[in-house]
């Protein structure tokens, strides 16, 4: 076999912290949010559903607020923001084993059969207890790019992203501009013909399938949804977030936060000021301020999606800013006011296909902090580490709650209870997870992907430790 291009290793440096407090932190919180997001899939038996949303109709005035801050701040934005650090890992995954030793080629191949096994755990999550599942389409789109683009040059990747994000805004306005000609030039009675057209196949239908059933009847119904939506779900947005994690984390934007707080600070007021603008189209629709016909609840989807991914990378910037700020502490001056990565070996223009997968080295003059992060900030990290088994976890709780072979909540709650009860689940988690990493123990799901993943490499990788 030939040895792999060269690729830089990070300098060993003990007194370094062995992970920033970024990532892991971004994926804690983003699990919040998912949890919010992921609940009104579970509401079945109530009539109709509100807009294209997977929200059911409110049932008072504290429903209409969450449904509003929910459409505003949540839907549409915790899965991008999902996308992005699932790339973002994507990197660090192959950087660390490079760093251990590993050839790049072999580091493909885990990458591929890591892929493949989230597609069944995808496939499992959604047959077993939710049809929303993201992690098969985000493993599809993966095995894609990483064939396509994984060792492209960066530039190569921001084309891409210009693409990509051209189309679908472009998408979106003609979207929103059909919906308002139709809303105000078409035919009453056209109108009612689309509205009773699309009557059948709301979300209240599905979820009644998904979670109305007895147990052996659902697991079929949840298979065929997700298989119906997998192909589609995964070339909706996935394949530009995470290309975009990829260029962050070849910079090492999240893993250095400190010497990106300019950058961060931009992104994080920018992405979250269009994504909640982006969002306030359908949400002044859902609580009736802005009316607009049932037959093109579609219209302001696009915006909202679109709006959705910069709102996503703007949350990951506003984590990474939180964690830059909590690892302050007892930092030399001159590595706080950095505002960029220093001029690093092996950045050069002329690099091999592994070297730009690889991105810049990790800085050596990495500052170490005497401060040690609090109880809270500790325990959203551990849930982030096992981010994998508590988005599992979330499910596992969820599904038996709500759904009519379980306790049947679903069919009685309304948003503002069910959202609440997602926040508690999600809440459970820091203490399991704080646990765990008190005594080092891996997620369940994260020793199953890695079994999975490793194969016969497993014993390479220990050696090479």
């Amino acid at each position: 076999m030939t040895s792999s291009p060269t690729v830089p290793r990070s300098p060993a440096a003990p007194s370094r912290p062995r992970r920033s407090l970024a990532p892991d932190i971004s994926r804690g919180l983003m699990l919040a949010l998912i949890a919010m997001a992921n609940v009104s899939w579970y509401l079945w038996g109530h009539e109709g559903s509100v807009g294209m949303s997977p929200h059911v109709p409110a049932m008072g005035p504290l429903d209409s607020a969450v449904q509003f801050v929910m459409t505003v701040a949540v839907d549409h934005r915790a899965m991008p923001l999902f996308a992005f650090l699932f790339g973002y890992g994507m990197v660090q995954f192959y950087r660390s084993r490079i760093d251990r030793g590993m050839e790049a080629g072999v580091v493909r191949i885990m990458m591929r059969r890591r892929h493949w096994a989230m597609l069944l755990l995808g496939f499992l999550h959604a047959a077993l207890l939710f049809y929303g599942d993201i992690l098969g389409a985000y493993a599809v789109a993966a095995l894609l790019l990483v064939w396509i683009f994984f060792g492209r040059r960066t530039r190569t990747l921001a084309i891409w992203l210009i693409v990509l994000t051209s189309i679908m805004v472009l998408y979106a306005l003609f979207s929103a501009v059909s919906a308002l000609v139709l809303a105000f030039l078409a035919p009453p009675e056209a109108l009612a013909e689309m509205e009773a057209g699309m009557a059948g196949f709301g979300m209240g239908f599905i979820r009644d399938l998904a979670y109305g059933q007895p147990y052996l009847i659902s697991i079929l119904t949840r298979t065929g949804m997700w298989l119906f939506a997998l192909v589609p779900a995964v070339f909706m947005g996935p394949p530009l977030m995470i290309l975009l994690g990829w260029i962050a984390a070849r910079h090492r934007v999240l893993d250095e936060p400190w010497r990106h707080v300019r950058l961060l600070r931009r992104v994080a007021i920018g992405g979250i000021a269009i994504g909640w603008l982006g969002g306030l189209p359908d949400a002044l629709t859902y609580v009736g301020v802005l009316p607009m016909p049932e037959a093109v609840a579609w219209g302001f989807v696009g915006i909202t999606s679109v709006s959705g991914m910069a709102c996503g990378v703007g949350y990951a910037a506003a984590f990474g800013l939180l964690a830059a700020r909590l690892e302050k502490h007892g930092l030399p001056a001159a590595a706080l006011s950095a505002e960029g990565p220093a001029s690093r070996s092996g950045a050069t223009a002329e690099q091999t296909p592994a070297q730009r997968a690889y991105g810049v080295p990790a800085a050596t003059d990495m500052p170490v902090t005497d401060a040690r992060p609090g109880p809270l900030v500790r325990a959203l990290s551990a849930v982030g580490q096992r981010s994998l088994t508590f988005y599992l976890f979330q499910s596992l709780l969820l599904a038996p709650i709500m759904a009519g072979w379980g306790f049947g909540l679903g069919a009685q709650l309304s948003t503002a209870p069910a959202v609440a009860i997602a926040l508690a689940v999600w809440m459970v988690s820091l203490p399991i997870a704080a646990f765990m990493d008190s005594r080092s123990l891996r997620g369940p799901a994260e020793m199953l992907l890695r079994r999975m993943t490793y194969g016969r490499h497993e014993r390479r990788e220990r050696l090479a430790r």
